[in-house]
């Protein structure tokens, strides 16, 4: 009993030191009504002390009634900006209202808000800029098709080689940043498939990037809007994009 009650304790002080930093969780949805509400319920669940902000990127669907229906935190975007632009408008509201971290988690119910202290760590103790929740560290948990992590495998060897830092997770949308990155990609943030281009972003304004193991679920509802023929634009295009981006950047210092 003595030892459950120091356990206790210590989750006790866990969570004092991380309310003592102000965390906006980012949650983009694009038809999400199937799920979001059990992405709310849990988050408000496991971490009340977290402020929360769903971007509703244009859905179709009931995603919007919900939100207003459940008095939910969000943003509505008037028309769909994609990914890339729901997720830097969550980074705006957190440099506008002084956040010091900020979590990207999707609204599929894929990203458990269980590992999100092992996310925040690393930035409270001083040691990341950036972390990253990774599903191939541990292989636990869906770990996705044969064919994507193929792919995943490819961005993670490009990125390597353009700029010497090996991330294996390298699409993985469940992220932390600090107060310098909120501030950055608040004002430059990739656009289609970010995920990638916004690693070597980071890397090129010379941030630190963990990875920290996660358990990642499949979607709770509905389909990955990536299909075959998206696949194959996205590796064209993501490959395309981290080439441009690593070659702006030095183009850049030598100008200096």
């Amino acid at each position: 009993m003595g030892q459950g009650y120091k356990d206790d304790y210590k989750e006790v002080e866990d969570v004092n030191e991380m309310t003592n930093a102000k965390v906006l969780i980012i949650i983009p949805a694009y038809n999400e009504s199937e799920s979001i509400e059990n992405v709310i319920d849990h988050l408000t669940d496991q971490a009340p002390w977290c402020d929360y902000l769903i971007i509703n990127d244009g859905s179709t669907d009931s995603t919007l009634s919900i939100c207003e229906q459940e008095h939910f935190h969000y943003l509505d975007l008037p028309i769909n900006l994609g990914i890339g632009g729901a997720v830097q408008a969550g980074y705006v509201y957190a440099r506008k209202n002084g956040y010091d971290i900020a979590v990207q988690m999707d609204g599929d119910g894929q990203h458990d808000i269980a590992y999100l202290k092992d996310m925040l760590q690393p930035i409270l103790d001083g040691e990341a800029d950036i972390v990253i929740g990774s599903r191939f560290l541990k292989k636990e948990g869906f770990q996705s098709s044969q064919s994507r992590r193929i792919g995943i495998g490819i961005l993670s060897t490009l990125i390597r080689l353009t700029t010497g830092q090996r991330i294996i997770d390298v699409t993985s949308g469940y992220r932390a940043v600090n107060r310098m990155f909120i501030d950055i990609y608040s004002r430059d943030y990739p656009t289609d498939y970010p995920e990638p281009e916004a690693i070597v972003t980071a890397i090129m304004h010379r941030g630190r990037v963990k990875e920290v193991p996660v358990r990642m679920r499949a979607r709770e509802s509905g389909t990955s809007s990536i299909t075959l023929r998206k696949s194959v634009y996205y590796m064209v295009k993501v490959t395309l994009a981290i080439l441009i981006c690593r070659l702006s950047y030095g183009f850049r210092r030598a100008k200096r």
